[in-house]
């Protein structure tokens, strides 16, 4: 099929999930469920634990457990993973990044950055216990 053929994409409405990847889903779970308040969906094991954020879902795998194929009864998923430290960005009002950085703190948590963009747009910048890039940022970031 030549690029002329090849019919338009139609529009995306948003992300509907977002993955980060971490070896101790304890921690994760510690940091994600625990100290962030996130709703968790479910957790198998030692491969995933998913978490609810607003209509988007976090999925938080272990990348050792999901590059090995499913076994023959399992749902076709294929395998995939990341190496290294990812990120991610929450959606908060500055009024919630402060609340948030204060949690962090109390829980020993070292704030990376917070700062304001050009725009006027406030981001906080920490790390969770896999090394991930975790931001809060006020949606004006993006803001056209």
């Amino acid at each position: 099929m030549t690029q002329e053929e090849t019919p338009p994409a139609p529009p995306l409405s948003g992300i509907l999930e977002a993955a980060l990847y971490a070896t101790d889903l304890d921690a994760a779970e510690a940091f994600y469920g625990e100290l962030l308040s996130l709703p968790r969906l479910m957790r198998a094991g030692n491969r995933h634990v998913f978490y609810r954020v607003g209509s988007t879902i976090l999925l938080i795998f272990n990348p050792a457990e999901t590059v090995t194929p499913p076994p023959p009864t399992a749902l076709p998923v294929p395998p995939h993973g990341a190496s290294g430290p990812g990120h991610v960005c929450f959606a908060a009002s500055d009024g919630e990044i402060t609340q948030i950085r204060a949690r962090l703190e109390a829980a020993a948590i070292p704030i990376d950055a917070d700062f304001h963009w050009p725009n006027g747009a406030r981001s906080l910048y920490v790390r969770d216990p896999a090394g991930n890039s975790v931001e809060f940022a006020e949606p004006k970031l993006w803001a056209d």
